[in-house]
């Protein structure tokens, strides 16, 4: 497969990882490859993955991404520990 996927960054996604204190690696390695990518409201995706944080509890981090622009644009980031309500099943 070629290279890295390319992807913005939107101001609000930056603030939001540094006030979140979410690292841009981690951000990558759910964007370059995701566990799972799940619909959201209007052309966004939610490009999702259960990464331990360190404390030995799991959280999911969801990468909401605008996929009806190129290059895609990250929205929003942030991480939840309320994985049942976002993950999807198959």
């Amino acid at each position: 497969r070629g290279g890295e996927l390319k992807f913005e960054f939107s101001k609000h996604a930056e603030k939001e990882m540094k006030r979140r204190l979410i690292p841009r690696s981690l951000v990558d390695a759910v964007l370059n490859s995701p566990q799972q990518v799940v619909e959201e409201y209007g052309d966004k995706k939610a490009h999702q993955s259960q990464i331990d944080f360190g404390q030995g509890k799991i959280y999911l981090l969801r990468v909401i991404v605008n996929e009806a622009v190129n290059p895609k644009v990250v929205v929003t980031v942030y991480r939840t520990s309320k994985i049942k309500k976002y993950w999807r099943e198959p």
